[in-house]
């Protein structure tokens, strides 16, 4: 997945001879037989200075090439074929570098990016980080309406915190500032991916978000609501607009809402 450096045999070999790994993601959970694909980049539809705010000291250019392990699984231009494996595509680089440590830490834990993640230095972590950043940022194709999803999105009520997804997602889970790059952007994840990750954040697999806030979040929520909440997270397209935007307190719209 990292750069082809000394340490590098370490992640071929668990590439080429671990074939039984790919049966495990995140906190062992199955993969998908396809393990990602390359696909053509599109044209840059988001301002150079955006994107640039997302990545502020990576050297991108270098991370082109220091990824080509990490293009095997995620795409050549972060955007995953795999609907188990992660888009990277204009996530903030602050937050990839974050992910990959917590790998190397086992704070996270998965069979495959435990091992890659061992092979990387904080250096070339960051002009990585900084490669997919400045990609697109991944969307979906809005193709399904889904009104159940778009209430738990925006519900304030799902979990003793007094905060909906978009308070910290953002508006179509496009993110916030790019100083606030500690909640990801999720809007056009594979809906799988995002499925797992809430199944596994309720069931405590996964806790290494902050202060463990997405446990308390999605502690609540049943079957039926992380299906449709990751199919309506999944689906969005991201704006025509720049899509970076500040922190939205619904808590008031909804105490309006309420006193109608």
């Amino acid at each position: 997945m990292f750069y082809m450096n000394s340490n590098t045999s370490i992640a071929l070999v668990v590439l080429l001879l671990a074939t039984d790994a790919f049966a495990q993601v995140d906190e062992s959970t199955p993969y998908s037989e396809s393990i990602g694909g390359r696909i053509s980049a599109e044209a840059n539809t988001e301002r150079a200075e955006t994107i640039k705010l997302r990545n502020k000291t990576g050297d991108s250019d270098a991370g082109k090439e220091k990824s080509q392990l990490c293009q095997g699984c995620h795409g050549e231009f972060g955007d995953s074929t795999d609907p188990h494996i992660p888009k990277l595509a204009g996530q903030f680089g602050n937050y990839i570098s974050k992910q990959v440590r917590n790998y190397q830490s086992g704070k996270r834990t998965h069979q495959i990016m435990n091992a890659m993640a061992a092979t990387i230095s904080d250096d070339d972590l960051v002009d990585v980080a900084a490669y997919f950043t400045s990609q697109n940022k991944m969307k979906g194709d809005g193709s399904i309406d889904n009104p159940p999803g778009r209430k738990l999105f925006l519900n304030n009520n799902i979990s003793d915190i007094g905060l909906a997804c978009i308070n910290c997602h953002g508006e179509r889970g496009q993110g916030l500032e790019p100083k606030i790059s500690v909640f990801p952007v999720i809007g056009g994840q594979h809906k799988e991916y995002i499925r797992q990750q809430l199944i596994n954040f309720r069931a405590g697999y996964r806790t290494n978000s902050p202060n463990g806030m997405m446990n308390r979040m999605a502690g609540p929520l049943t079957d039926a609501e992380i299906e449709s909440l990751a199919e309506y997270v999944s689906q969005q397209p991201g704006s025509s607009a720049e899509s970076i935007q500040t922190p939205v307190d619904h808590r008031d719209q909804t105490r309006k809402s309420r006193s109608k």
